[in-house]
């Protein structure tokens, strides 16, 4: 028999054993069910949490990019541009502290299409949108107020963004007032083009050394994109 001592301490632990194995098995469970499916980066398995309503293929290919540029990047946006300009379509992570800061509407080009956006290139005076890898750089004020410029990183896909002044702004016409009164967004001259009630707050959070990703079902883009199909022989493309 156990002493009495023994026996108290005993009877007195048993319960917080039994308390403590569901809350174990709780926690085990939750790591596995938080763990990347076979054959899915830890990247890519972050951004499908934070925003399971985005197209799976246009975070793929994100987080792609974004593992080939900068590994241990901060902040990431990105855009779909295969969604009409009336969803939802743009979607910034905090990547540090596993969290969706933004799942925004945005604008596209008046070339690139009307409600859905089909068209993209890098030629100045298009009108058009870029699709790619972007670099953040300042931001400042212009003439559509506060902005940022965007850097991008994709030789003759995106690499004329600065020159083309492709940057991030408010608009007026990027509500969902203009989406009920014309059936669409308004059209920017290829800069992707935001809600003005969260211009200060989504351009803070993004600015100087973070990255943008916009992405459209290119063939030739898809085919030929270095930040696509970056190996560990040719990491970090975006360091110049």
């Amino acid at each position: 028999m156990l002493p009495r001592s023994c026996l108290s301490t005993t009877l007195f632990s048993l319960p917080v054993l039994l308390f403590s194995l569901p809350l174990q098995a709780a926690s085990f469970l939750a790591q596995v069910a938080s763990a990347p499916p076979h054959g899915v980066s830890t990247l890519h398995h972050q951004l499908l949490q934070l925003a399971p309503t985005a197209t799976p293929e246009a975070l793929r290919l994100a987080a792609q990019a974004l593992s080939c540029a900068e590994p241990s990047a901060e902040r990431l946006a990105v855009i779909d541009y295969s969604l009409p300009s009336t969803e939802p379509r743009m979607w910034v992570f905090d990547l540090h502290q596993h969290a969706l800061l933004f799942e925004e509407l945005v604008s596209h080009g008046q070339g690139s299409g009307d409600a859905v956006a089909e068209v993209f290139s890098n030629t100045p005076e298009s009108h058009q949108s870029s699709i790619g890898l972007f670099r953040t750089m300042n931001s400042y004020y212009g003439r559509n107020g506060y902005s940022l410029r965007l850097d991008g990183l994709e030789a003759n896909v995106n690499n004329l963004a600065f020159e083309r002044a492709i940057v991030i702004h408010g608009a007026n016409y990027v509500s969902e007032d203009f989406i009920e009164q014309t059936g669409r967004l308004g059209r920017s001259q290829g800069c992707p083009a935001v809600r003005e009630e969260i211009t200060y707050p989504l351009i803070d959070s993004l600015k100087e050394n973070q990255y943008v990703f916009a992405y459209y079902p290119d063939e030739e883009w898809l085919a030929t994109s270095a930040y696509l199909r970056c190996t560990t022989e040719h990491p970090q493309l975006a360091q110049r």
